[in-house]
């Protein structure tokens, strides 16, 4: 089954996450009508890779072409509109960046697999409850409101400035008027009456003047609230869902409402500082004792700007993470002298800035580190923000071939000396620019995520858990001190973020079973493990009982395992994976001989076992486990054809397959037989003429059993077709 067609049979809630992700930039009808080509193609791979983001998006163009060949045949008239317009869009979107519609469908496949995984768990884990709080969409909605009333208040008010000019220009005619007149002249009964008019005039100018600076005054006040207590709470609400995101959890989004939401703020605001400008100009034709243009103006005039320099510098956001191209999947950790990218975004998007904004990157600019290393950025380091490179049009700039090189030290140190790793050093890669509109200059800085520096890949485990750590317990984006004093994590909270380790990277989280056996693993059998409190030592440094490696080190190497060997039947779930020796043998003991489940082992790193059931001669239940397969054994033989070939000798007997079902009851090749590189009957066989002067031969891999009932894989012996039988 499609991983689509699993995702249309979500419950409504989860419907409606789907629903929330898809849009003009990737529209739902070309996710559902080429469901199965998408999900076949590597999105991820070409997000990082041009030319091959360019091919993919050249096909997906000649599939939206055959579909629109197939839909005219049918005369379906709404859907070839509706394709025809997509093709353009897509098209436009996309052909000068080809590489970010891969991001957004790469993004979108993995947000897909993660609400699948959300909807087979019992219960949402708390870090997600906190993140689809309804209260947070109930302020989103308020700022759109709020932000929107305030633009119309700045439109009514310039049309009062408009009335208050009218005004005081037929009041300046007539007072110029009176001036012109003969002394005699002025001493008349209409001129007199003209001067109680010009009064009057005068009344009602100081009255909309006072009028119209109140609802300026009120603007401001709104816009002030709005800015310091709702929108800079959504933008910081945003940021802490980007953590969340960058360590597998739920896609963040939202950044185009508060781009929007900005924008409209910025442009009242400059609208507000226009029309003060025009009053002043009022004020140079027309002033008077108690003028109360005179008295508020300057107050705010200071307002508005103080306001505009908080909303720029608050609007310069990173909208994507450093991070290697060769590993999209674990932002923040970047390499020596391997190319990173990061992107930017100014959320005051105004036309006026296209091009004029020139940012300059640098590392760990004013911070003071915990690190003996120092480090400088090679490459393009200064680039202008721009509304061309982004499918949506934003005003953003990307860089993409930044560098770290560590500087050579006198001292000859490598590292931080002290109890802490280098996988825990904490570096900020720093970014600032200048903005000159409309006689303000507003200088503008904001710094990355905390990143971790390696410089072998040997080091990458340890620097993911390191990233997960600290984005997991801190929203604090430079505190770099971070692992001076590493605070403790909630169970439920890590294993939660686990989870999304399997979802994000190897395509599907983990139940409550695999959860409650990593719990195990951690910590040992407990009544509860909900509030158990976990030290980042437990998690990532101290070695499990007994074994030779951490318990981070253990599961980094599953993933890997199953990213590499075993994916397909990972995601289709049929490897149960994290259970325990005991526990399966509670799940096996009465089910019928030959079932047999798959495993990662806890004692090898990377390995993968099955253990199946049977029964000897006089009744009694036995279970047999084969030694782990490890990722040099799977690169010489695929796995499922381990399952589907595997042999057991015992005794003198001749060999057989002891797996028949998948626990609990699947016919082995039900399950396994799309997998399976080929037929046994479909090997080559020996030519006629042995040409080639050799027999085809295959592996089989082979177990003995002795008396004690214990497997012990003893080799992949090779045979020929001939000698063959399943």
């Amino acid at each position: 089954m499609s991983q689509w067609s699993q995702v249309q049979q979500l419950e409504i809630k989860f419907l409606e996450q789907v629903d929330q992700f898809y849009d003009d930039n990737f529209p739902m009808e070309v996710r559902h009508l080429l469901a199965q080509w998408i999900e076949s193609q590597d999105w991820e791979a070409a997000s990082n890779n041009e030319p091959m983001a360019t091919i993919l998006l050249q096909n997906l163009l000649i599939q939206l072409d055959e579909q629109l060949d197939r839909v005219s045949q049918e005369k379906n008239l709404l859907l070839i509109h509706n394709l025809k317009r997509i093709r353009k869009l897509l098209q436009g979107k996309y052909h000068g960046n080809p590489m970010h519609i891969a991001v957004i469908i790469s993004n979108c496949l993995r947000e897909e697999r993660r609400i699948l995984a959300a909807a087979s768990m019992p219960v949402q884990g708390p870090l997600e409850k906190q993140l689809q709080n309804s209260v947070v969409s109930e302020r989103q909605r308020n700022v759109e409101h709020k932000v929107s009333a305030i633009k119309n208040s700045a439109q009514m008010t310039e049309q009062d400035i408009k009335y208050l000019e009218d005004l005081q220009e037929e009041f300046d005619f007539r007072y110029k008027t009176i001036q012109s007149l003969e002394q005699g002249d002025k001493n008349s009964v209409l001129m007199k009456q003209e001067m109680v008019m010009l009064q009057e005039m005068l009344n009602t100018l100081d009255y909309k003047r006072k009028e119209v600076l109140s609802k300026m005054a009120q603007v401001i006040n709104e816009s002030d609230v709005l800015m310091n207590n709702m929108l800079l709470e959504e933008l910081l609400d945003w940021k802490r869902r980007q953590q969340i995101a960058c360590i597998g959890g739920p896609l963040h989004s939202g950044l185009d409402q508060l781009q929007n939401c900005f924008t409209l703020l910025a442009e009242s605001l400059f609208q507000i500082r226009r029309q003060l400008e025009k009053l002043d100009e009022l004020l140079t034709k027309l002033t008077y004792d108690g003028d109360p243009i005179l008295l508020q103006r300057p107050h705010l005039l200071e307002r508005v700007n103080f306001l505009l320099y908080n909303l720029f510098r608050s609007s310069f956001v990173i909208e994507r993470q450093p991070c290697m191209p060769t590993h999209p999947q674990r932002p923040m950790v970047l390499k020596t002298l391997i190319q990173f990218t990061v992107k930017l975004r100014l959320l005051i998007k105004l036309p006026e800035l296209n091009y004029q904004i020139r940012v300059k990157a640098t590392i760990d600019k004013n911070v003071s580190t915990v690190s003996n290393r120092r480090f400088v950025l090679c490459g393009t380091h200064v680039k202008a923000m721009n509304m061309d490179e982004s499918a949506n049009g934003s005003l953003s700039v990307e860089f993409r071939h930044l560098q770290p090189k560590e500087m050579k030290s006198s001292a000859g140190s490598k590292g931080n000396e002290g109890p802490q790793m280098v996988t825990e050093e904490l570096h900020s890669i720093s970014f600032e620019t200048q903005v000159s509109l409309y006689g303000l200059t507003i200088d503008l800085e904001t710094s990355s995520l905390p990143v971790v520096m390696i410089s072998n890949v040997s080091q990458l485990p340890n620097a993911w858990a390191s990233i997960i750590w600290y984005n997991l317990l801190s929203k604090d984006s430079q505190n770099l001190g971070f692992f001076n004093n590493p605070p403790t994590a909630t169970l439920s909270q890590l294993l939660e973020v686990l989870s999304w380790q399997f979802s994000s990277y190897v395509g599907r989280g983990l139940n409550s079973e695999q959860l409650n056996m990593l719990a195990e693993k951690l910590i040992g059998q407990q009544i509860s493990y909900t509030d158990y409190q976990l030290s980042w030592a437990k998690f990532c440094k101290e070695h499990l009982p007994g074994k030779s490696f951490t318990f981070w080190v253990w599961l980094e190497a599953i993933l890997d395992l199953i990213k590499k060997h075993i994916l397909p039947l990972w995601i289709d779930g049929y490897i149960m994976g994290f259970v325990s020796k005991e526990k399966e043998r509670v799940l096996l003991r009465d089910k019928m001989p030959g079932t047999f489940l798959l495993r990662f082992s806890e004692s090898n790193l990377g390995g993968i076992t099955f253990t199946w059931v049977d029964q000897s001669e006089n009744g009694e239940v036995r279970f047999h486990s084969v030694e782990p397969y490890n990722k040099g054994r799977l690169t010489a033989l695929p796995f499922a054809d381990i399952l589907r070939d595997y042999k057991v000798i015992l005794a003198d007997n001749v060999p057989e397959n002891p797996l028949k079902y998948l626990y609990p009851d699947i016919p082995k090749d039900k399950a396994f037989g799309k997998y399976y590189s080929c037929q046994p009957n479909e090997v080559s066989r020996p030519t006629e003429g042995g040409v080639k002067g050799y027999v085809p031969a295959v592996f089989i891999p082979i177990s003995k059993i002795s008396s004690s009932h214990v497997s012990k894989c003893l080799c992949c012996a090779e045979r020929t077709p001939e000698s063959h039988s399943n």
